[in-house]
């Protein structure tokens, strides 16, 4: 008989100030629709979804952190473990010029080989952005981490984001 193996596990941490949409983008991941409610996360939420891919199948544990500054403290215990970690923004120059900090607080306490992902939210609201595609790109590049837009209302690049989020530890 052929020994079960262990399903691979992976843990990805979400940062950023409140109201940026974290929960959004996990939940339209899980349930694969979008809430219009906005519900704020006290502390942290932690789900997870079994991803089926084409030659393996993994599973993915979604850990949502608060934003409000009192939960600060509690992120260096959140994100010790975790393979990847995800900082969300909206294209406003507050949420974007805060990504620096979390960056630095995530290299801080964590290796430097730790994988860190810049992740723009609420691509729609063309009308409101602050910050180009192009500024996105060179601060991810001159910070050594990567890219990616979303749009959890829309659902567009949701499940893309989560693949290569997947893909980007894999290899």
């Amino acid at each position: 008989m052929t020994p079960v193996s262990a399903l691979a596990k992976y843990k990805l941490v979400f940062l950023n100030d409140q109201s940026i949409s974290k929960t959004s983008i996990i939940t339209h991941f899980i349930y694969d629709k979008f809430d219009n409610t906005y519900h704020a996360t006290i502390g942290i939420d932690s789900l997870s979804k079994t991803m089926y891919l084409e030659d393996r199948t993994v599973r993915l544990q979604l850990w949502d952190t608060a934003g409000q500054e009192r939960s600060r403290s509690l992120i260096p215990s959140y994100i010790r473990d975790s393979s990847i970690v995800v900082i969300v923004y909206v294209a406003s120059n507050k949420s974007f010029l805060n990504t620096s900090k979390w960056i630095e607080e995530v290299r801080t306490e964590m290796s430097s080989d730790v994988i860190i992902v810049l992740v723009e939210n609420k691509t729609d609201l063309v009308d409101k952005r602050q910050v180009s595609i192009e500024e996105a790109e060179a601060k991810a590049k001159d910070l050594s981490v990567m890219f990616m837009e979303t749009n959890a209302k829309a659902g567009f690049n949701i499940k893309v984001c989560f693949r290569n989020l997947y893909f980007l530890h894999a290899h």
